[in-house]
């Protein structure tokens, strides 16, 4: 329990009809198991219960839950055309130069060769060169690491998304 007064989207968000709660949790994490445990733990006496009921969900996501969540993801520098939240999230790579760009694509796809799924990677303040330097480092992790690299990395980006639709101030 927190002793702070509650968030004014946190709130609404507890109060949601149950379709426009799930609907809204899909949009932080596209993984149903994740929001369906966010979804069933409401309401929320503050942000950081909410964000402890996350990281709890994410712990139990299996392969295939994890599957799921990173479908839902674009490969970094990809965006996804008229998604405001990709776009934010891979500003880092918005400046990059052709070189670089170029570079991650052939590093998305050789990433995504190996291990089935896109590269995921909290990209939220990270330069195009880290997020370049991450996957270069992490493809020749084994499957099974990279598994529990990228269920942390899901966690921090659901944490954020998370802080970002408790803090709205209308929906």
């Amino acid at each position: 329990m927190t002793t702070t007064s509650t968030p004014p989207g946190l709130v609404r968000f507890n109060v949601l009809e149950e379709h426009a709660a799930l609907a809204a949790l899909l949009e932080a994490c596209a993984s149903t198991a994740w929001a369906r445990r966010l979804l069933a733990a409401r309401p929320y006496a503050g942000p950081e219960d909410l964000y402890a009921a996350s990281d709890s969900a994410m712990a139990e996501l299996t392969a295939d839950d994890l599957a799921e969540a990173m479908a839902g993801h674009p490969p970094i520098g990809r965006p996804k055309p008229g998604d405001p939240t990709s776009s934010r999230e891979q500003r880092g790579m918005a400046g990059a130069s052709e070189e670089l760009r170029a570079e991650m694509l052939e590093l998305n796809l050789a990433y995504q060769e190996r291990f089935g799924h896109v590269f995921l990677i909290c990209a939220t303040g990270r330069t195009g060169e880290q997020m370049r330097d991450a996957v270069k480092e992490r493809i020749g992790n084994s499957p099974e690491q990279e598994r529990e690299i990228v269920r942390a990395e899901l966690g921090k980006i659901n944490r954020i998304r998370l802080g970002n639709l408790v803090q709205e101030e209308q929906a």
